[in-house]
C-alpha cells in the first residue's frame, strides 16, 4: 500500500497491492470551482483489464463522511468479491479516513469568497430618514444596473430586535452600502446591522462601503453631537447590557474610519451615478474570470466599464480600437464574461468574418425589444457592423454591443457611441504578465533569468500577446535555452506573433503597403513631414496613406509630430521584405541592412527593384548631412 499526495493540487492517490499484482488506485480530487470526483479504476499489472471496474461519481466535496463512508462500502466489496485480505481492508479504511479528513482541513477555505452570494449589496438605512428619498432613489439605480440588491421591508421594523431575516440577508450578501444620516445612531435595529456586518467585515471579508448622507464622519468617529445623545438614550435604555453598547460603539468606529461617499452640496443624481459606477467596478472584478487574463489589465477595465456603464437605459455601442494583439479580445472577453449575466440574450461573435447579410432582418425581427450583451470580435468591414449592428432601436433598452476592430475610421462611419484605444503594457505590468507565463507566479525568480526576463519583456515593447506567447514558449527551459532563443529573435521574430500582426497589413491597398514597409524599413522615428516628403517624391501620395496607416493602429504620430512604429510591427514589415528572397538580398525591394548592401554593390546583384531603395539612400544621406 502506498499513500502519496500531489503538491500541485489537493489530490490524494492510494494504491492498494496485493500478491497477485492487482492494482487498484482511487483518485481523490477535491476541485475548488466543481465537485469533487471520485473515480475508481481497477487494474492488473498497469494495464486496463477488459472488464475493469472504472465508474466517476459527482458528490458535493464537504462531504468527507460520505466519502469515508463510500470508501468503506467500496473496498468491503473488494474484501468479499475480489479477495483482498482483511488486514488490509482495515488498514486502508483507516488510512483513507485520516488522510480524507487531513486534505480537507488543508483545503483553503474559499466557497465565501469564490462562490456568488445570494445578494451583491445589502442597503443599511435609517429609513424615517432616507427610506422614500435618497436611498429609495439608490436602490432604483442599483437595480437598474443589474445589481442585486437587498432592502429590508417596512414591515421589520415593528418589533425592537432585528429580524433573523436582516442578519441572514446581510450574511449573504457581497457588500453592504450603509447610507449614514443624521437620526441613523438613534435606531438599535441600525445599529445592530451594523453591527454584525462589521462581524462579517472582520470575519468573512465582507466589503463595507459607507456613504455619509449629511453628517460628518469625524462626528461618527468621535461619537459627538447628536451620535452622543443617540448613545445617551441607548445606555439609558440598555443600563444591563453594556458589552451590547460598546459592540455598537466600536462598530460605528471602526466603519466610519472607512473611505466613503460624502453628499456635501453635490446634486444627489450624479452623486447616485458615482457610487453605482463605483460598485459596479468593484463588483464585476469578483466575477469568475481567468487570473492571468487580468494582469496587467486591471486599469484598463476600469476604463471600459466607465463607458460600457450598463447602470444606463440607453442602448450604447462601444468600440475597442487598437493594434493587432494589444489585448481587445481579452478586454471583450473579460467584460463578456463579467457582465452578460445581467442581460436576457448574449452572445460573442468571433468569426465576423463569415457574416451576411440574413443577420440584418434576423437581428432587427428578434432582438428588437430584448436587453442584449454582444461582442463582434475582430470586424474589418463595415458591412458586417451595419449587417450586425444596424441602428439603435434594433435592440431593447440597455442593450450593449462591444466591436473589436483596428480601423478607427470603420467606427468612425458608423453609430458607435464610444471608442476605447488600450494602451500597451507598462513595464512593470509587461513584466507581470511575462512572468505569469513564465513561471506561473508575477515575480522573477533569482540568478540568470532576472536579465533575461528584462530581454524579452523589451523585446515585446509591451504587447500582450508577444508577452503571453513568448512567456509560454520559455516556460520549464533553462538559462542557456532562454539565451539561444534571445539571439534567434534578434535575426527572425516569432512566426505566431508577425502572422498575427500581418492580418492587418494584408488587408492593405498596394500604396499603403509600400507606405508601410518603407517606414519599417528606412522612416520608423523620422519627422512626419519629413516622411511625406520622402514618399512623396515616389508618388505614393503620402498624406491619405498614412492617415490609413494611423487609423488602421499600424503607426502613430507622437507629441513631437515623429511617425511611430511598434518595434514588432517594424520586425513584420522588414521580414515580408526579406521573404520576397531570402539567399539574394539583390532581388529584395528595399535594403537597410548593411551587409546586404555591401553584398549588392560589391557582387553588382542589384536588380530593377532594388534601385527604388536608392531614392532612400540620397534622402537619408542629405538628412545625415544636415545633421552634421
Amino acid at each position: 500500500m502506498a499513500i502519496s499526495m500531489d503538491t500541485n493540487r489537493p489530490t490524494l492517490y492510494l494504491y492498494l497491492d496485493s500478491s497477485w499484482k492487482e492494482h487498484t488506485s482511487f483518485i481523490y480530487d477535491p476541485q475548488l470551482y466543481a465537485p469533487t470526483r471520485f473515480h475508481l479504476d481497477k487494474r492488473k499489472g498497469g494495464k486496463c483489464l477488459e472488464n475493469c471496474l472504472e465508474t466517476s461519481f459527482i458528490v458535493p466535496w464537504k462531504f468527507d463522511l460520505f466519502f469515508t463512508f463510500f470508501m468503506l462500502i467500496y473496498l468491503l466489496f473488494l474484501a468479499f468479491f475480489c479477495r483482498i485480505e482483511r488486514s488490509i481492508f482495515w488498514f486502508s479504511t483507516l488510512y483513507i479516513s485520516f488522510f480524507s479528513y487531513i486534505v480537507m482541513l488543508s483545503l483553503p477555505s474559499t466557497s465565501s469568497s469564490i462562490s456568488r452570494k445570494k445578494y451583491d449589496v445589502f442597503l443599511s438605512f435609517r429609513g424615517e430618514d432616507t427610506r422614500n428619498n435618497f436611498t429609495d432613489h439608490l436602490y432604483d439605480a442599483l437595480s437598474r444596473s443589474g445589481i442585486l440588491t437587498f432592502r429590508d421591508d417596512p414591515k421589520l421594523e415593528a418589533g425592537e430586535e432585528i429580524a433573523p431575516e436582516l442578519l441572514k440577508a446581510i450574511q449573504q450578501s457581497w457588500c453592504s452600502v450603509i447610507v449614514f444620516s443624521e437620526t441613523y445612531a438613534f435606531s438599535s435595529w441600525c445599529l445592530e446591522e451594523l453591527a454584525e456586518i462589521v462581524k462579517q467585515h472582520n470575519n468573512d471579508g465582507h466589503k463595507v462601503f459607507p456613504i455619509f448622507y449629511h453628517v460628518d464622519p469625524s462626528d461618527l468617529r468621535k461619537q459627538k453631537e447628536k451620535v452622543k445623545e443617540a448613545f445617551a438614550r441607548h445606555e439609558e435604555r440598555y443600563k444591563e447590557d453594556c458589552e451590547k453598547i460598546q459592540r455598537w460603539r466600536n462598530a460605528l468606529i471602526q466603519v466610519a474610519a472607512i473611505k466613503g461617499w460624502h453628499l456635501n452640496n453635490r446634486h444627489e443624481s450624479e452623486f447616485i451615478r458615482e457610487i453605482v459606477k463605483k460598485i459596479s467596478v468593484k463588483l464585476y472584478r469578483t466575477y469568475p474570470v481567468t487570473r492571468s487574463d487580468l494582469v496587467g489589465f486591471c486599469e484598463r477595465l476600469e476604463d471600459l466599464y466607465l463607458k460600457i456603464n450598463i447602470g444606463e437605459n440607453d442602448v450604447r455601442v462601444i468600440g475597442i480600437c487598437g493594434m493587432g494583439a494589444i489585448g481587445k479580445t481579452t478586454l471583450a472577453r473579460v467584460a463578456y464574461t463579467q457582465m452578460s449575466h445581467h442581460f436576457e440574450s448574449k452572445s460573442f461573435l468571433a468569426d465576423i468574418r463569415e457574416v451576411s447579410d440574413k443577420w440584418n432582418d434576423i437581428i432587427s425581427r428578434t432582438l428588437s425589444h430584448k436587453k442584449v450583451f454582444v461582442v463582434l470580435d475582430d470586424v474589418d468591414n463595415i458591412q458586417h457592423i451595419k449587417c450586425l449592428v444596424g441602428r439603435h432601436d434594433w435592440f431593447g433598452s440597455g442593450s450593449r454591443i462591444i466591436v473589436t476592430t483596428t480601423n478607427k475610421h470603420l467606427l468612425r462611419c458608423c453609430q458607435v457611441d464610444y471608442v476605447y484605444m488600450p494602451t500597451t503594457l507598462n513595464p512593470k505590468d509587461a513584466l507581470q504578465l511575462f512572468n505569469s507565463k513564465a513561471f506561473h507566479s508575477d515575480t522573477t525568480p533569482k540568478d540568470d533569468f532576472i536579465e533575461l526576463s528584462d530581454q524579452i519583456v523589451n523585446y515585446a515593447d509591451g504587447l500582450p500577446l508577444a508577452l503571453e506567447v513568448l512567456g509560454s514558449f520559455l516556460r520549464g527551459r533553462d538559462a542557456t535555452q532562454w539565451r539561444s532563443a534571445i539571439e534567434r529573435l534578434k535575426r527572425d521574430s516569432n512566426k505566431e506573433i508577425l502572422d498575427k500582426l500581418r492580418i492587418n497589413f494584408d488587408g492593405l491597398e498596394e500604396t499603403e503597403k509600400n507606405i508601410f514597409l518603407d517606414i519599417a524599413c528606412f522612416l520608423n522615428g523620422e519627422k512626419k513631414d519629413f516622411v511625406i516628403k520622402v514618399l512623396d517624391g515616389c508618388e505614393f501620395f503620402p498624406d491619405i496613406g498614412i492617415d490609413v496607416l494611423i487609423k488602421k493602429s499600424l503607426i502613430k504620430v507622437d507629441e513631437h509630430k515623429d511617425l511611430r512604429m511598434h518595434n514588432l510591427l517594424q520586425d513584420m514589415g522588414r521580414k515580408i521584405v526579406k521573404e520576397k528572397c531570402v539567399d539574394e538580398p539583390g532581388k529584395r525591394c528595399r535594403l537597410w541592412e548593411e551587409m546586404d548592401v555591401h553584398h549588392v554593390l560589391t557582387k553588382n546583384t542589384v536588380s530593377h527593384l532594388t534601385k527604388v531603395t536608392y531614392y532612400f539612400f540620397s534622402f537619408l544621406f542629405i538628412k545625415y548631412l544636415i545633421n552634421i
